[in-house]
């Protein structure tokens, strides 16, 4: 689990509170749960950090993929459509 470091004190109008607390209570979380989820959203992580998550994609070795058809089988099967 995440242990957090800072503290923020936070206010709101009736109506942005009122938002938040709702949310919170349909998804069954707290409210600071909320707020850091929507700074996640407004704020997303740095560039350099993407950039590196990136790079570790474009480094992963190719995979041997197969035709077209194949994959559909494949998938087919694996939804439990065809045999």
């Amino acid at each position: 689990m995440c242990m957090y470091a800072h503290r923020l004190q936070l206010l709101l109008d009736d109506e942005r509170f009122a938002r938040v607390t709702t949310l919170a209570r349909q998804r069954h979380t707290s409210v600071a749960a909320v707020i850091r989820e929507a700074i996640d959203r407004g704020l997303p992580a740095a560039p350099a950090r993407r950039g590196a998550a990136a790079g570790r994609i474009l480094a992963a070795e190719p995979t041997e993929v197969g035709e077209p058809d194949e994959l559909r089988d494949e998938l087919d099967a694996l939804r439990g459509r065809r045999a």
